[in-house]
């Protein structure tokens, strides 16, 4: 079987969907070396040498850049049609809209979301955007979706789709401690406290972070202080959350850490009394996973992609109250047999999401295509 893997919408940009590509095709090319991966990459960035020079792994230098979708779309007029058929394949897998089609061939596109049919885009953006995914999802032979949550948003906004659900991942083996040193060295780095919740995520509007820092305002003028450490990098809500912490006086019980490698977030998790996933919307949310392989609890918006990522058993607020949110994480903190519940579940739960699972999930559909 030949599958083609369109990449050229990944670089080094920290993303989830550039995890899981590496992840789970990672691990899907070393368990099918009878499978031969062409690996589309763009032209300021070389994909392959994620894969470390797998033996199942050609590739093809595309003059399509990672940035810019207008300008990828342009660079594409008369290269895919010719590479394409020049390549011969059984399956070409799409990562990103607008929808790349091979005509000789099935066609998978991967969803992690249906953020631009949310009601806050603007019209004409979202009229475009509809147009786009309701011609993707009706000529892709088979839409893969990162949740069922998406799944039920596809199937609600474009009936007759064929859509198949692989979740995103995580390595459990890469959220054990650090060690004490470890966790120590980084709260000394960043002036964190010995105990805090933890939030992680780009600081953009969806993320809700402002909702968090006026819970940590309610618990502090209950004289119950809960420090927030928030670890992301800007996505255009920076300076108002900066300036909500100024005007609620609490600079000294929210830390904001921007830039954190993987070591530092692992420390940051391994250090947390809890996670605080306050999001609006959601197409998945790895820090659920990430903190259920840190053996950490939650506290989550009430949205249904996290109740199904948690199977309906954590701890739920409202997503425009402050003061539930609050409530929430006073409990988590001081309620060791809900931590422990947690724990446990989590544990169980983290096996669901190991990529050698999510990998054979996506061979199983090469397989009903071909």
């Amino acid at each position: 079987m030949r599958v083609g893997l369109n990449a050229t919408c990944f670089n080094t940009r920290p993303s989830g969907a550039n995890q899981r590509f590496r992840a789970i095709y990672g691990t899907l090319i070393r368990q099918r070396p009878d499978i031969e991966f062409v690996i589309y990459e763009p032209a300021d960035q070389s994909i392959a040498d994620w894969f470390c020079g797998a033996a199942n792994v050609s590739v093809r230098r595309t003059p399509l850049p990672s940035v810019g979708r207008l300008a990828r779309v342009r660079a594409g007029f008369g290269y895919w049609r010719q590479q394409l058929r020049a390549d011969r394949l059984d399956v070409f897998e799409a990562f990103h809209l607008p929808l790349v089609e091979a005509a000789e061939c099935p066609t998978i596109l991967t969803i992690h979301d249906l953020r631009p049919l949310s009601p806050d885009e603007p019209f004409l953006r979202s009229r475009i955007a509809r147009s786009i995914m309701h011609r993707a999802f009706g000529r892709a032979d088979r839409i893969i979706a990162v949740s069922n949550a998406v799944k039920d948003e596809i199937l609600a906004f474009h009936p007759s789709a064929m859509v198949s659900t692989v979740y995103n991942g995580v390595d459990p083996d890469g959220f054990v401690s650090p060690g004490s040193a470890a966790v120590d060295e980084v709260r000394t780095r960043y002036g964190v406290p010995d105990r805090y919740v933890l939030a992680i995520g780009h600081l953009e509007a969806r993320k809700n972070l402002g909702l968090l820092v006026d819970a940590i305002g309610v618990l502090r003028d209950a004289d119950t202080p809960r420090p927030l450490v928030i670890v992301g990098n800007d996505g255009g809500q920076q300076h108002a959350i900066e300036d909500r912490i100024a005007d609620l006086g609490l600079g000294d019980f929210v830390t904001m850490i921007h830039g954190a490698d993987d070591t530092t977030v692992r420390a940051l998790y391994a250090g947390c009394d809890l996670l605080a996933f306050p999001s609006r919307y959601e197409g998945f949310g790895i820090p659920i996973l990430e903190a259920m392989a840190a053996g950490k609890p939650m506290v989550l918006a009430d949205t249904p992609v996290f109740r199904e990522l948690t199977q309906g058993t954590g701890v739920y607020f409202p997503v425009d109250d402050a003061q539930a949110a609050a409530t929430a994480i006073a409990h988590v903190w001081r309620d060791a047999g809900e931590r422990e519940r947690q724990r446990r579940f989590g544990d169980a739960r983290v096996r669901d999401f190991g990529f050698d699972v999510l990998a054979r999930q996506v061979a199983a559909i090469y397989a009903e295509l071909v």
